[in-house]
């Protein structure tokens, strides 16, 4: 097993540039109905400008920099518990009380802010994950393939319930039922009518008690809904992350053209199967049922490649003192920060209570805001961490963690 130091440098870049990626698919969640997420032509597509954009992030980012995420998730699990036990501490009490910590920053950025919080979803697998901490890399790996093959299996139904709720409409007078589950995946995956996109909208430019009721309608069962769906995904996402981290890829110790080996394996796989899957949903018409059948039920078995793609990409690029390099570093040390501030700025900035621009801008116009987010993340990250050892929502959780406040000032920690 590779030895930690106190600091893994490459794994901060990668997690800059993962809680960077992410924002670039949230926004959207952020600021359109649910739906638009999955399906370009529901909302805010109006022009070949904002498909180009969809198409970019299905292909390269959607679900990538989730999994990256999880990858350095798994891989910091290790390290932490690593320098317990260095330190002679129990390391399975401070994972839990860390993970409890989690749960509860998650659950209160979910029902308070937004509700597409991962956090808590990571708290939840993340207690589980301890149980695969001893395991071998190979073993961890085949662990991974498994659990990310039930996943599969879990949601290879779905495109076929949506056809055939969709045969039993078109044929007429459906069972109550059937009308109610056709409804369910249009208003998921399809094109729902205006009116219910009104109704979205009008819910998330309303007063904070407004927008408040709205999330708790639709995220009051989020975690046990989460972990089920995604759950296996996640978790096999994370044993991949320890993998790799124990074989010392995270950390940058492969030959460089290791790297790029797999890189090309990578890319060369993932992309060329993505664009397919991209190709099928236009020539679909974006129906729910090619959505659901490109989007949940083929595209996951490819997205480990495509994550090791993006992380043998970054640390090649990565290079040690350059100026970029440091910036996007900070901004990963600083990734639970960075992460809660773009949701305290988004949902500011989009509902109701703030800006109100929720539903106004086009998907497009839609990564102006996002470059000028990216912008913030770069610039203040760095210089914060010259003066303060944490980000501020790091010593919040380091303090809770370990029960005392933890010291503040003196530049980052290891």
């Amino acid at each position: 097993m590779v030895s930690a130091p106190a600091r893994v440098a490459t794994l901060d870049v990668i997690r800059g540039v993962a809680v960077m990626g992410i924002l670039a698919m949230n926004i959207v969640a952020f600021a359109m109905p649910e739906v638009a997420y999955m399906n370009p032509a529901s909302f805010g597509s109006h022009g070949a400008i904002d498909y180009a954009v969809w198409a970019v992030n299905f292909v390269a980012v959607d679900g990538k920099m989730r999994g990256l995420f999880s990858f350095l998730f798994g891989a910091s699990m290790l390290l932490v518990i690593e320098r317990a036990e260095a330190k002679g501490e129990n390391p399975l009490r401070v994972h839990y009380v860390r993970m409890s910590w989690l749960l509860v920053f998650g659950l209160g950025h979910l029902y308070f802010i937004w509700w597409g919080d991962i956090l808590h979803h990571y708290a939840l697998v993340g207690v589980i994950a301890y149980a695969f901490r001893k395991m071998a890399p190979y073993k961890l790996v085949i662990a991974a393939i498994i659990l990310l093959g039930l996943q599969a299996l879990l949601v290879v139904g779905l495109p076929y319930d949506i056809h055939q709720t969709d045969l039993a409409v078109q044929a007429g007078h459906p069972a109550t039922d059937i009308a109610r589950r056709y409804h369910s995946y249009i208003e998921s995956f399809g094109q729902p009518d205006q009116a219910f996109l009104a109704k979205d909208i009008a819910a998330h430019r309303g007063g904070y008690a407004m927008v408040f009721a709205d999330r708790l309608r639709v995220a009051a069962a989020s975690p046990v809904q989460t972990l089920m769906f995604v759950g296996m995904e996640t978790l096999g996402y994370m044993l991949l992350g320890m993998a790799c981290f124990k074989t010392g890829m995270l950390g940058g110790a492969w030959p460089r053209a290791q790297y790029r080996r797999w890189m090309m394996v990578g890319f060369g796989i993932g992309v060329p199967v993505y664009v397919v899957l991209l190709m099928l949903q236009v020539r679909g018409g974006f129906d729910a049922y090619w959505v659901a059948l490109c989007a949940i039920t083929l595209s996951p078995p490819f997205r480990p490649l495509m994550i090791i793609g993006w992380t043998c990409l970054i640390i090649l690029h990565a290079r040690p003192g350059g100026l970029l390099t440091e910036r996007i570093g900070a901004a990963g040390r600083m990734a639970f920060s960075n992460y809660l501030g773009t949701s305290l700025i988004c949902s500011t900035l989009f509902y109701g209570y703030g800006g109100g621009l929720y539903g106004q801008l086009s998907r497009a116009e839609l990564y102006i805001v996002v470059a000028v987010i990216w912008a913030l993340m770069l610039l203040w990250s760095k210089p914060w961490l010259e003066h303060f050892r944490y980000g501020p929502f790091e010593w919040l959780w380091r303090s809770l963690a370990r029960g005392k406040f933890q010291p503040m000032r003196g530049g980052a920690a290891g």
